[in-house]
């Protein structure tokens, strides 16, 4: 078996090095594991003294001794300050909690997922895009999987493209990420950074804000992908407009699809206004944002939404400490 790449990162500082020792300290001793994985399964549960001891037969006092601990390693949190009520901090989330969370719902094998649009016929260049791919991530994936990928992806694309002149690029772009999502979520790769996914409807407004003004404050200390549940053609061009006015670039983002990788290679979910689309995996921490649809907003309305999620999303990079 071919081994994967090592992932290049950061070497950690004096200060982060000391922090994370003290975390896998902390996380080493089984009771202490037990603990931090019961709550890192229900995340929106409430977690006090008597109840996690009661669900792992254990005494008060074990629980009490072993949250202690972990809240000196800064990976759970006392919500109420009165030491009754815990729950994981934001650094726990993205560092352990996805790793040590039970698998209640199995994640699906790369070779599970059907391609749905087998047996159509797709162009030519197509067949290219599975080339390049396919040699790219050779030390991950079969020719098999990564044909089904671009072929799912070209097609979903294309099903709501307007102008089909830039379908051949999008698809290369749009099947490279969820490649490189699925490759996470498998844990073949390891970013060695928060990986974070922002969910709207449309994925032309509040989404692509969001991940903008992440990728802009927190540059490569953070990996940010988008999605729609029922994505448009296009990013909304006020939208580039009003993040223009505060420096933020864009780029060439497009409006993409919600797939299940995507999802399960995240930390953190943030979505605005897409219901239940996001399917939820244990270990991930889901947050939603109640805003409006800039789709039909005056360029003032806009900017009050700009702001809002700039408030949002400076918030979300201190909780990460990114």
């Amino acid at each position: 078996m071919t081994t994967p790449p090592r992932s290049h990162g950061t070497p950690l500082d004096e200060e982060s090095a000391k922090r994370r020792a003290l975390q896998i300290a902390a996380a080493a001793d089984p009771f202490r594991l037990r603990v931090f994985s019961l709550m890192a399964s229900d995340p929106e549960g409430f977690h006090d003294v008597p109840t996690i001891a009661a669900q792992l037969s254990a005494t008060e006092g074990d629980v009490e001794s072993a949250l202690t601990m972990l809240i000196e390693a800064d990976l759970v949190d006392s919500d109420d300050g009165q030491l009754e009520s815990f729950s994981l901090t934001p650094d726990a989330w993205v560092r352990f909690a996805r790793l040590l969370s039970p698998s209640g719902s199995p994640e699906a094998d790369e070779t599970d997922t059907p391609n749905i649009f087998a047996g159509e016929q797709l162009p030519p260049v197509v067949g290219r895009i599975i080339d390049q791919l396919a040699d790219r991530t050779r030390l991950y994936f079969s020719r098999e999987t990564v044909a089904r990928v671009v072929e799912e992806s070209y097609r979903l694309l294309e099903q709501r493209a307007r102008i089909k002149r830039h379908l051949p690029s999008l698809t290369s772009r749009f099947a490279a990420d969820r490649l490189d999502a699925l490759a996470g979520a498998q844990g073949l790769r390891r970013s060695g950074v928060p990986e974070v996914l922002f969910v709207c409807v449309r994925n032309a407004g509040r989404s692509q804000i969001a991940a903008a003004v992440l990728r802009h404050i927190a540059g490569d200390g953070v990996h940010v992908r988008t999605a729609g549940s029922a994505p448009g053609t296009s990013v909304h061009s006020t939208v580039i407009d009003v993040l223009d006015e505060i420096g933020v670039p864009l780029a060439a983002e497009f409006p993409k699809p919600l797939t299940d990788e995507v999802v399960r290679a995240s930390d953190v979910i943030v979505t605005m206004g897409c219901g239940d689309a996001c399917p939820v995996y244990p270990g991930r921490r889901y947050m939603d944002w109640a805003l409006d649809d800039p789709a039909d907003m005056m360029i003032d309305e806009l900017r009050v939404l700009r702001d809002d999620i700039v408030e949002r999303v400076t918030t979300l990079a201190r909780e990460l400490k990114v």
